[in-house]
């Protein structure tokens, strides 16, 4: 397995790995973006999206995953002017602002990525901030090549002060669609960390997991190793790289908990990390902490048979008599209405 050299296209990085002339399965190329948001101008960023997604496809890429709440925005340092018992006036604002920069599902938004899938022949993983009345989710969509819609995952469980902006997702959105290039889902950022969630997706047959995540750390790569070997499985992680010029300038947006006159617009916010790893845990291209990129692998399908023939969770490794899950997998609905909802 060779790593083809590092190359420059307009400032983003490509990485490759050459998988070889193997016959033994099937081999896609994928692609997972490492970029920023422009915050709080969502028609500027599907611009920005539309460019990365061409690139990509010029590679040959057949698969695309940009990084969680790509459409919309990841609020890095922002604490929404809460505390326990109060929200300030700015804090309000700045949700509001933030709602503003959400997208409708389904929406026009929604069309255009569509339009993009379909105009550049790639299967599309994109995190979006999710609009839905005056509630927001961070969510995933997923597309097909021909240009359709395929679903959406919520994130199950926010982390943090997340749980103060986005709302959580239920067991009907944990979708993995079964493609010509591969049974794919997603789960976003720390929930990666729910083992049970994880096995669910094992269930559902998972063969490229998408991870798009805002965490940055080095720790992460070993989430990412684990879940790869544990699922037998490719995993795409991606992730924005930001800089504080990125977000608007103080005193709109300020990052709590730093001192912003230490800040310079260069100051890196979020350093990336994305990356590619195949199901017997070796890195097929990244981690990048670099700048912007795009980070591409090609893919082996017949790897995931080979893993499993060690260790397949939800099959001749599981213990179902010992150990068994159950998946409550109806929409949670907080009002329902017994008539059929026409007016008398």
């Amino acid at each position: 397995m060779a790593l083809v050299p590092t190359t420059e296209t307009d400032g983003a990085v490509f990485t490759e790995v050459d998988m070889g002339s193997s016959d033994s399965g099937p081999t896609i190329r994928a692609t997972v973006i490492q970029a920023s948001t422009i915050f709080y101008d969502t028609p500027a960023t599907l611009v920005k999206a539309e460019r990365l997604l061409a690139e990509a496809a010029s590679f040959g890429s057949q698969l695309v995953v940009f990084p969680e709440a790509f459409v919309g925005g990841y609020p890095h340092g922002s604490n929404f002017g809460v505390t326990i018992g109060n929200r300030t006036l700015k804090g309000k604002e700045d949700f509001r602002k933030y709602h503003a920069a959400a997208i409708s599902v389904p929406g026009p938004e929604v069309d255009r990525l569509a339009a993009m899938a379909g105009k550049y022949k790639v299967f599309l993983v994109m995190g979006v901030i999710e609009r839905y009345g005056y509630t927001l989710y961070c969510t995933v969509l997923f597309f097909d090549n021909q240009g359709c819609y395929l679903g959406k995952h919520r994130k199950l469980m926010p982390t943090g002060l997340e749980r103060i902006i986005w709302g959580f997702g239920d067991g009907s959105n944990i979708p993995v669609f079964d493609t010509p290039i591969g049974k794919i889902g997603a789960a976003i950022c720390w929930e990666n960390k729910m083992p049970l969630l994880r096995t669910a997706m094992y269930a559902k047959g998972i063969e490229i997991y998408c991870a798009p995540t805002a965490d940055s750390r080095d720790v992460w790569q070993a989430s990412m190793t684990h879940i790869a070997l544990e699922g037998g499985c490719f995993v795409l992680s991606a992730n924005q790289f930001c800089r504080r010029k990125d977000y608007p300038a103080p005193p709109e947006y300020v990052f709590s908990g730093t001192d912003e006159e230490e800040l310079t617009p260069e100051s890196v916010v979020c350093a990336g990390g994305s990356v590619i790893i195949s199901p017997s845990g070796a890195v097929l291209a990244g981690p990048n902490y670099d700048g912007e990129a795009l980070i591409t692998a090609d893919l082996d399908l017949g790897e995931i048979t080979r893993a499993k023939f060690g260790f397949d969770v939800v099959g001749h490794y599981a213990r179902p008599e010992v150990l068994s899950l159950i998946v409550r997998d109806d929409p949670a609905i907080p009002v329902s209405f017994t008539s059929d909802g026409s007016q008398k």
